[in-house]
């Protein structure tokens, strides 16, 4: 099925990312017109798609800020979908894991994911066609399956708070044909990746554009029954 996000605004936080990236370049080339939250400005180089007409960067965003946040979604009066791929990631066993540890993880997976959605819900609430919009997050294997998360409490905790309110808001505003979702990667193929796990097997990882896919699918107008679901992404691993 071919997607088609012509003449629709769309927000991907996390944008300059791996996975970020490579889902604005997917609705970038499908008409969408992507707008990426930083905080830092980016530079072309850091950033490749930076030159694509259909994607644009404002720097100074705070997304642990609902201010910060509040302001920058106010601008999109057509907002059709809002993709929250921004998050962070630490390792450590519990013994080791401080308390500030486990709030800045849940401050950066969890907060961002917050006051992303609602905003945007306020947004696309606004939408004089009432078509309803799309909310994609992105969680992890460990938000589905906590045992896996064993020695990396702080990630899973703050991975699984952002699971249980995709579920929640998704029966919220499933009357409004706002679908929410949620998207969980096992360990994507990233240089990083395959850079702190070298004996791992690769080729079982799954890629970064196969699951940039899966979200650029759920987030269109295409998408017209998956809503609430946490999906798994694990590949063959």
């Amino acid at each position: 099925m071919r997607i088609d996000f012509r003449e629709k605004d769309v927000v991907i936080t996390g944008g300059t990312g791996a996975l970020g990236g490579a889902v604005a370049r997917i609705l970038a080339e499908a008409g969408a017109h992507c707008f990426l939250p930083t905080r830092c400005a980016i530079q072309p180089e850091q950033f490749p798609h930076l030159s694509h007409f259909n994607i644009e960067a404002q720097s100074g965003i705070d997304l642990t800020d609902q201010d910060s946040v509040d302001a920058y979604y106010r601008q999109f009066t057509r907002l059709w979908a809002s993709i929250h791929c921004a998050g962070g990631f630490t390792m450590a066993p519990i013994e080791e894991t401080s308390w500030d540890t486990l709030e800045a993880q849940m401050n950066i997976n969890f907060k961002t994911c917050f006051l992303c959605c609602r905003a945007a819900v306020r947004q696309l609430r606004l939408k004089e066609d009432r078509e309803g919009g799309r909310i994609v997050n992105v969680i992890s294997r460990p938000a589905l399956e906590p045992r896996t998360g064993a020695g990396i409490i702080s990630y899973t905790v703050s991975k699984t708070a952002v699971a249980a309110l995709t579920e929640a808001l998704g029966e919220e505003l499933a009357p409004e044909r706002i679908w929410v979702t949620a998207v969980a990667p096992s360990v994507l193929d990233t240089m990083q990746n395959r850079q702190a796990m070298p004996n791992a097997d690769f080729s079982r990882w799954p890629k970064v554009d196969e699951v940039a896919k899966t979200i650029a699918f759920l987030a269109s107008p295409q998408n017209q029954v998956v809503r609430s679901g946490l999906i798994p992404a694990y590949g063959q691993s």
